[in-house]
């Protein structure tokens, strides 16, 4: 049994290293087209929420920022995630354009002031993702352990490449299924 999820967690860690390799190949051109295309999609398919939780784009991440400014001038508040401390559930602090970010001790943006939020909608990056709706993340488990304790639980929308699909990320016991993956190919909603 241990072999199995050390097996596991060997294959995960390196399936994190190529996911960010095959979008670190991607030239800025094409990255910026197909980031506008997750945009379009994800206009065409959701709501405007009340409040919009996404993640400042790291590691060749899809950037989505326009969809915030989008969402932003209809009224939805946007929020960035915080780690509050380790093995926690993350929170949500109110952003807006022109607000000072600091890197956190992951090197991911982060607001530095501002009112916590509840999010109705998260936007998640994919790292990797599966057909069934399971996200490869970069394995802190923070947004699974977000999604497992948010109630009521935020519609939770994976954005990321198609280059970054996988047959399966091998989910195990703690990984949360998303409602919505959208990529540069469309949306679609993983079967329950």
């Amino acid at each position: 049994m241990n072999e199995l999820i050390e097996d596991n967690t060997a294959w995960r860690r390196a399936m994190r290293r190529e996911m960010v390799a095959r979008r670190a190949a991607l030239g800025e051109v094409q990255h910026a087209a197909l980031s506008a295309a997750i945009v379009a999609h994800l206009l065409d398919c959701l709501p405007c929420p009340r409040v919009l939780a996404f993640c400042w784009p790291i590691k060749h991440e899809p950037d989505v920022r326009a969809l915030v400014d989008a969402w932003g001038a209809q009224g939805a508040l946007a929020a960035l995630p915080v780690v509050v401390a380790a093995d926690a559930p993350l929170a949500f602090r109110h952003w807006q354009p022109g607000a000072e970010l600091v890197a956190d001790r992951y090197g991911i943006p982060t607001p530095v002031a501002g009112e916590f939020l509840v999010p109705d909608l998260i936007l998640l990056p994919l790292n990797g993702f599966d057909a069934a709706g399971y996200r490869l993340g970069y394995g802190g488990g923070y947004f699974d352990r977000t999604l497992a304790a948010l109630e009521p639980r935020p519609l939770a929308v994976g954005v990321g490449f198609e280059i970054n699909r996988l047959d399966s990320i091998r989910p195990e016991s703690h990984d949360q299924q998303l409602d919505w993956i959208v990529t540069e190919a469309g949306a679609f909603r993983p079967a329950a």
